[in-house]
């Protein structure tokens, strides 16, 4: 009877290839997670009202900012 905590006899390929998608798939959640962030971040600037000139100054530059992040993520 095998025991449930031995691995499967798989060549080393196998394991490279299923450690290389665990991986990819970790990225690319990490990527997701990141472009969400800086959607929020996006979204709360853009929601942001004011009349002080220098204020809205500070709230175009990080919105431009937010955007070149994005628009390089793609």
């Amino acid at each position: 009877m095998a025991n449930t905590l031995e691995q499967p006899e798989f060549g080393s390929v196998g394991f490279e290839s299923e450690d290389a998608r665990r991986l990819a798939h970790q990225r690319h959640a990490e990527h997701e997670r990141h472009r969400q962030a800086l959607n929020l971040q996006r979204e709360n600037i853009l929601s942001q009202r004011t009349s002080n000139p220098a204020r809205r100054t500070a709230l175009e530059a990080a919105l431009a900012q937010i955007e070149a992040q994005i628009h390089a993520m793609e």
